[in-house]
């Protein structure tokens, strides 16, 4: 089973935010995950992002690959 860690879309049309998953790869983005981690909302200003480390460590331990988005905000909130 190929583990991701990525972006799942919430919120309405042209107001969105998204929350941090753990979910197989052969889901669709908005599908079956298997954990949520955190979250992350581009529209305030700065952007909000917020993470469990502890749990986003655990995972990468445990072979899960994350999105470059989720590499990117897992570099801004200084986990990895």
């Amino acid at each position: 089973m190929a583990v991701k860690i990525r972006l799942r879309r919430m919120g309405a049309k042209k107001a969105p935010f998204y929350r941090v998953v753990v979910a197989d790869s052969r889901y669709p983005r908005d599908g079956r995950f298997i954990e949520e981690i955190g979250y992350f909302n581009p529209l305030t200003d700065p952007a909000e992002i917020k993470i469990d480390g502890e749990k986003a460590k655990k995972w990468i331990a445990n072979g899960a690959q994350p999105t470059d988005t989720v590499k990117e905000l897992l570099k801004k909130s200084e986990i990895i």
